[in-house]
């Protein structure tokens, strides 16, 4: 597996100044937010945009994965809004339209997945309602990445419509679609106690595409970094070496910008050693 670190604990870097932070600390892969600062899909240079990005990834030897848990680029207003389960129709739209872009981008870059989810239910719908709406917006994305080759990571996220690995595999029971597979964020698993972690990861690991990693506690949502929460990373690396999965590990401090460098480089030194005991890590030193 490849270390990686997301760009939405990056977001007041220059995206030239962040990508080479990450190469010089030993990164070998970056998961992309599409947001205001980073590849906006809604700037009207996007496309040069994305040749840009596209040589610096090259340059820098670095896989990519493309993340679309911007806070506000779709609304000012509304943190993550609209989603797939959002009770207006012309706001379901607009997230599938978002996710297609998404999805350009992905391709264009050479992008291991775009990594998506539900959204949070707002307007009380039931679960069959939601799982209605999300169907349907989430099919036509997936139909879309086929025809692009691009493959989706699908994230179960605490409070979200789909929370929950019980709750994924309803989804994916539902969507067997081939582009739809699985982003796994080792935190919120110890977050809503699907434990033991490592057992969670080997049951999971044929659909695994992209992982994000960070410390967390129960029944607590907050990305943490590591060592000041409750995971025992040991286990968790080893299960991800023995189903040999070989795509971006993800750090994910989306609430640690304002000390970027300094996180990016205590993750580094704290996981390169464990990924080397593991057996899977590829990170250089």
């Amino acid at each position: 597996m490849r270390l990686g670190y997301n760009t939405n604990g990056l977001a007041h870097h220059d995206p030239a100044e962040g990508l080479q932070l990450l190469a010089d600390l030993g990164y070998q892969s970056v998961a992309l937010t599409l947001d205001h600062g980073w590849l906006n899909p809604y700037a009207r240079d996007f496309a040069r945009q994305l040749t840009a990005m596209r040589r610096l990834l090259d340059g820098l030897n670095l896989r990519s994965a493309i993340e679309t848990g911007a806070r506000f680029l779709l609304d000012p207003r509304q943190k993550h809004e609209p989603t797939l389960v959002s009770p207006e129709v012309e706001g379901r739209r607009r997230r599938v339209e978002f996710l297609k872009r998404a999805i350009v981008a992905a391709r264009a870059l050479g992008s291991d997945c775009v990594s998506l989810w539900s959204g949070v239910i707002l307007d009380q719908a039931p679960p069959e309602k939601a799982m209605e709406r999300l169907l349907g917006g989430l099919r036509e994305v997936a139909d879309y990445a086929a025809e692009q080759q691009v493959t989706l990571g699908f994230e179960p996220e605490p409070g979200m419509a789909i929370d929950t690995m019980t709750r994924c595999g309803e989804l994916f029971a539902a969507l067997p679609h081939p582009m739809l597979q699985l982003t796994l964020d080792v935190g919120h698993l110890h977050c809503q106690g699907e434990t033991p972690l490592a057992e969670h990861i080997r049951g999971w690991g044929p659909r695994l595409v992209n992982v994000h990693i960070e410390d967390m506690r129960r029944g607590v949502h907050e990305h943490l970094l590591f060592g000041e929460g409750e995971i025992d990373f040991p286990p968790v690396l080893a299960a991800l070496a023995e189903c040999n999965y070989r795509g971006g590990l993800h750090v994910e401090l989306s609430r640690h910008s304002h000390m970027a460098p300094e996180a990016a480089r205590r993750a580094a030194e704290f996981l390169r050693p464990l990924l080397a005991a593991a057996g899977g890590g590829t990170a250089k030193a």
